[in-house]
């Protein structure tokens, strides 16, 4: 009988994988560097050298292997397509097949990895309990992953989930990082965060303990918990946007919980405190109810939901 389950989630540094059993306990935690040169070509079979090395290891054979579930920075569709990731120097190209291939003909499913990171905390993290959750990553952009009565929300193309680049702002002059303007993460990002302190800070001279700090999201929001009146007026406009991002997504996936994670989430429920209000205020009243909860894997998100994708 089938017992075992790996879960990979590929990062652009580091690969981090999981052992897992069906039930989904982490039985076994390890890494290995992303090695980037001649686009990527090494990437997957470093992947298979590693998990080929840990069975060997652990001495059981292919046959007690369920699958491998991989998830990556890149758009992925149902069929495990990628396309293009291009801080991995990759093009379109199937990855479950080339992973099958490497694996001797072990089950492998892929998706993009802030999709992968959702259904782990749906399964295991801050969702759970939820079959229709949005995963929110607050971290240097904004990544989202939408699950839908228990399955990965992909869009045709698998760029599905990427809610960071919902247009808010038609004054916007900064270019995001996608080459439009007035995206969603360039303002509820821990970069937009700290950018919507600095423009706040060259107003006026009012006094605040963010002056002549080098300023970052966690610098705001620890000044926040001090009742500063200037971080309390950024973290307003951070939650404004955010608040209203998420409003719009809620109108079209209609979730029972938005998941917030990443970086910018350590802050912790003060968080919520800013996010909650304009989310009511602008929100289709029949999605007015969804929860509001932390994500709880942190890094392991990832591999957990690679997991389950093999695991259904």
């Amino acid at each position: 009988m089938s017992k075992y389950v790996f879960g990979v989630d590929l990062g652009g540094t580091t690969v981090k994988m999981g052992l897992f059993n069906p039930e989904g306990e982490v039985l076994e935690k390890w890494e290995i560097p992303t090695r980037k040169e001649d686009s990527g070509k090494l990437i997957l079979p470093d992947i298979a050298a590693s998990i080929k090395e840990k069975m060997n290891a652990k001495g059981f054979a292919k046959e007690e292997v369920i699958g491998v579930g991989i998830g990556v920075p890149g758009p992925v569709d149902s069929e495990g397509v990628i396309y293009k990731a291009a801080n991995l120097g990759w093009g379109v190209f199937s990855i479950k097949e080339e992973m099958t291939a490497l694996l001797d003909g072990i089950a492998v499913e892929a998706g993009n990895d802030a999709n992968v990171a959702a259904l782990g905390e749906m399964w295991k993290g801050g969702g759970q309990g939820h079959d229709n959750i949005v995963a929110v990553t607050l971290g240097t952009g904004v990544g989202g992953g939408i699950i839908v009565n228990g399955k990965i929300l992909t869009g045709a193309t698998g760029a599905g989930g990427e809610i960071g680049h919902i247009h808010l702002d038609d004054t916007e002059p900064e270019v995001c990082g996608c080459g439009k303007c007035g995206c969603l993460e360039q303002y509820a990002s821990a970069t937009g965060i700290a950018r919507l302190a600095r423009r706040r800070l060259a107003m006026d001279d009012k006094e605040s303990s963010l002056r002549g700090k080098d300023i970052n999201a966690k610098v705001v929001f620890d000044a926040v918990k001090e009742k500063d009146e200037v971080a309390m007026e950024i973290a307003r406009q951070f939650g404004e946007y955010l608040g209203r991002g998420l409003a719009a997504v809620a109108c079209v996936v209609n979730p029972e919980v938005f998941v917030i994670g990443g970086g910018v989430s350590k802050a912790g429920p003060v968080l919520m405190d800013y996010i909650k209000a304009p989310y009511e205020a602008k929100v289709f009243h029949g999605c007015a109810n969804a929860e509001f909860a932390l994500a709880t894997l942190g890094n392991d998100a990832g591999i957990y939901g690679a997991a389950k994708l093999v695991l259904g």
